[in-house]
């Protein structure tokens, strides 16, 4: 790659981290954001439910704040989307950092977190598939793999970022001070390094791609999600189960794993969490490797190879930790970085569309099946848990054969995969 496309890789992994750790930093002081902003009175069981009502607010919101962007995107230009993403979450994020409280305004409280989250959804449907789009566009055809892991990479390690904002506050401060003022800081860090982040992405340029179709003239006449839908409805599937794969790695055996440990393999919180936080650094090394491999043996190979060895993982680490639990720390790099086996997937997804409708068709099809799947799995797998603690690795396991399937039709239908 020259180095142009190795400088468009670096500031968008970079604006993708730290969008992602904006969308993220609120699961981590959800229980400090339940006692601010609601009413004193209630039980601590309904503030909580409330706080991750408007938690998951921001998944509903991404479906429409994606497409909407993407449509803008295919008729307007990546860049200028792919800058206003991170602007919005930038704002949204500081705007969090700022708000009165309920102490101070009321309900006006609630409903303007509520106003934000939302904004922050839109912002994060927006970015994720507009980063993929745009870098897949800038660099060579036979870099493509290894660019779109490069970006998967940067919006893990935005989560690991929100870990260790989350780790540094608790131990810098007692929890009165959190509650009184402290909390705001990584709100209002985000922000500030998000308006940074704008800022880096002036020097960006529009992607050749692009420039190409207006030359041309081939940008899409009509609504890009109505062609879409009406075309290319096996990219749309292919995308969406590709997406159901990588939901099941990133929810579970990342976002959930660590009171899965607690609850029912009897670890402390402390150490369920440092083990989430080195598979979750794990991850962002495998996106990489998974991007490069991809670029070697394309998507077809790739997927009917390696996605058996995420589910084969997550059943090792959960079987073994009944009776070994010393095995936690390697377990979870191990997993971490078969979770990385998500950073191939857009390079599936981006050749799934022609760069007409490639915005919309993409952003449409992983925003709407992550808004599935991001509500359906906690609940999936907590119901599967009453009935085997080895639930998590079953439903990955599902997910791992999607993957396989996903695979053999590529290898069968040479049309999406290069």
């Amino acid at each position: 790659m020259s180095r142009q496309d190795t400088r468009t890789l670096g500031l968008a992994a970079l604006g993708g981290a730290l969008e992602f750790y904006d969308f993220i930093i609120f699961v981590y002081f959800a229980t400090v954001i339940g006692q601010l902003f609601f009413p004193p009175e209630l039980p601590d069981w309904m503030k909580q439910i409330q706080t991750f009502g408007v938690f998951a607010a921001g998944y509903l919101a991404r479906p429409l704040g994606g497409i909407i962007m993407a449509h803008f995107g295919d008729r307007l230009g990546r860049k200028r989307m792919f800058t206003l993403s991170i602007l919005m979450m930038a704002i949204s994020t500081l705007g969090m950092g700022l708000l009165p409280t309920y102490a101070d305004i009321g309900l006006m409280a609630p409903v303007a977190l509520l106003f934000l989250r939302l904004c922050q959804g839109a912002a994060i449907g927006g970015e994720v598939p507009g980063a993929w789009v745009f870098v897949s566009e800038h660099v060579p055809p036979d870099r493509v793999g290894l660019a779109c892991g490069f970006v998967t990479c940067g919006l893990t390690v935005g989560i690991l970022l929100g870990s260790l904002a989350a780790t540094g506050l608790n131990l810098l401060f007692t929890e009165a001070e959190i509650l009184e003022r402290a909390w705001r800081l990584p709100f209002l860090l985000g922000g500030v390094f998000g308006l940074v982040a704008v800022y880096l992405r002036r020097w960006l340029e529009e992607t050749p791609v692009f420039k190409a179709l207006q030359q041309r003239k081939a940008l899409s006449d009509e609504l890009p999600l109505r062609v879409v839908i009406r075309e290319h409805g096996q990219g749309v599937a292919i995308s969406m189960a590709l997406t159901g794969l990588l939901s099941a790695g990133i929810i579970v055996l990342i976002l959930m794993t660590p009171s899965i440990l607690q609850k029912f393999y009897g670890f402390d919180a402390a150490t369920a969490l440092q083990a989430n936080s080195l598979a979750t650094l794990f991850l962002s090394f495998g996106c990489i490797l998974a991007g490069w491999t991809v670029d070697r043996l394309g998507s077809a190979r790739f997927f009917t190879l390696f996605s058996p060895l995420l589910g084969i993982m997550a059943l090792v680490m959960f079987l073994v930790l009944r009776t070994e639990p010393s095995w936690l720390y390697p377990l979870s790099a191990l997993v971490g970085l078969s979770v990385g086996v998500i950073g191939a997937v857009p390079h599936a997804m981006v050749r799934a569309f022609p760069a007409s409708v490639r915005f919309s068709g993409l952003s449409a099809s992983y925003n709407l099946a992550y808004a599935v799947f991001g509500g359906m799995t906690p609940i999936a797998v907590t119901m599967m848990l009453q009935a085997s603690v080895l639930a998590p690795a079953y439903y990955v396991l599902l997910f791992s054969a999607v993957g396989v399937g996903v695979g053999l039709y590529l290898r069968k239908s040479r049309r999406y995969d290069d």
